[in-house]
């Protein structure tokens, strides 16, 4: 990923130096296990953890010639640890050292996801319980249809991030496995307690059975579910897309002294974190078809996943972590403009009171049939007078109706046109979301 879109928490989880870090801990890990089953010398064992070195552009300059990353790391790992490195890697296999340390990567990458999730979860809460009695237009299909509350409007976003968060939780909790089984996974060649050892220092779980390779479907569940993720971070943005458009502006991103929304146009301010949090929620999902097709490999073991992996799980994961704390931000600097709001609210002259009307008439004994019609002759004329600029009203039209005038009196009508009707339930549902 590049820089612009990229923390330094996340980048470092990436870099050379932590993976052959991690490698080391591993092996270093293995040798003890197999100083205590007797296998190796306990001064062997010992002698690695003190002597053991490396050096990235050295590994780099051997592996121009074994052409082989984990040998590479061996023999540059060798010129440090001595005679005493003959035990290192004892009846192990590369897939042993590269899978494992990709699952203690993924839980590194988890734990800041996990934390990006608690970020948006609190600047949501927060803007939600602001926002619980501003009854705002709802829409369905983009064209206006009932009020509700603007905080519900939020509320579904903090629901859909705390199902993220479990689903995150759980994606952390299935990936955080190791493999040390040895070739095509039989523990021929090593002893289970040593993967158990390795498993417990690493703060892993014991794959219950690998090939040569722990099984692919892990990880395609867990990209797919950082892709899940990244289309809610999209629903919310899309969301605040919308919301900010000149016609509608309700609610807007923060726009700080001195920044520019156009090279042409000085009136411009545009939503432009929200379109970036689009983009990047592509990125994110874009890994989660590769990630399902690795889950199918030759046999015991090929390496056609490898070079996916070393590309999306890097990109994927510095993605998701740069929007989780875009969002954030985006979520606390934003603006939501009331009286917008409220003007939005009576647009299309209380039309959207028209299922009260309906209900209303049905309440009065008129059929479902005769209401509908009653109620949408009404309410299309006020479009069309609305649509040609005119000003128009919702409830004087049924007010000079006669035949709703037979059924419904003025108080009645009034009764039908009261806003705070729509959000009525909003604490009790905002209550329901954070008890979930």
């Amino acid at each position: 990923m590049i820089p612009r879109y990229t923390r330094p928490e996340m980048a470092s989880i990436w870099t050379d130096e932590n993976r052959y870090r991690i490698w080391f801990e591993i092996e270093a890990h293995a040798c003890d296990a197999l100083a205590a089953l007797g296998v190796i010398p306990a001064e062997a064992a010992k002698n690695v953890w003190e002597k053991g070195k490396w050096e990235v552009a050295r590994i780099d300059e051997i592996e121009k010639t074994t052409r082989h990353d984990v040998l590479a790391f061996l023999t540059n790992l060798a010129e440090h640890v001595g005679p005493d490195a003959r035990f290192v890697h004892q009846g192990m296999t590369s897939s042993d050292v590269l899978d494992t340390a990709f699952s203690v990567q993924l839980t590194q990458a988890s734990d800041l996801l996990i934390k990006g999730l608690d970020g948006v979860l609190e600047a949501l809460r927060k803007r939600v319980e602001e926002n619980l009695d501003v009854v705002t237009i709802g829409r369905s299909h983009g064209i206006h249809a009932e009020p509700t509350s603007f905080g519900l409007k939020l509320a579904t976003h903090y629901a859909a991030f705390s199902r993220a968060l479990k689903r995150m939780k759980a994606a952390r909790q299935e990936i955080a496995t190791c493999a040390i089984s040895g070739p095509v996974g039989t523990f021929a060649t090593v002893d289970p307690k040593v993967e158990a050892h390795v498993a417990e220092k690493m703060g892993l779980s014991v794959e219950p059975i690998s090939t040569q390779v722990i099984p692919r479907d892990r990880h395609a569940m867990f990209f797919a579910t950082l892709g899940v993720i990244a289309s809610s971070i999209e629903a919310f943005s899309i969301e605040m897309r919308h919301l900010q458009r000149s016609e509608v502006p309700q609610a807007a991103e923060s726009f700080a002294k001195g920044q520019k929304g156009s090279s042409a146009m000085p009136h411009k301010r545009n939503p432009v974190l929200a379109e970036n949090l689009t983009g990047l929620a592509r990125i994110v999902r874009a890994s989660v078809t590769p990630a399902l097709e690795n889950v199918a490999l030759w046999h015991e073991r090929d390496i056609s996943h490898s070079s996916v992996e070393r590309v999306f799980a890097p990109d994927a994961t510095i993605a998701l972590d740069f929007a989780l704390g875009r969002l954030a931000g985006l979520i606390e600097g934003m603006t939501v403009y009331r009286e917008r709001v409220a003007e939005n609210l009576k647009a299309l002259g209380g039309l959207h009171f028209s299922q009260r009307v309906l209900l209303a008439l049905t309440q009065a004994g008129v059929s479902r049939e005769d209401a509908y019609r009653l109620v949408q002759s009404n309410a299309m004329s006020v479009w069309e007078d609305l649509q040609k600029g005119m000003k128009a009203e919702f409830k004087d039209k049924l007010l000079a109706d006669p035949e709703i005038a037979k059924h419904l009196k003025s108080a009645d009508l009034d009764s039908c046109f009261d806003e705070r009707f729509y959000i009525r339930h909003a604490r009790e549902i905002w209550k329901r979301v954070l008890e979930a």
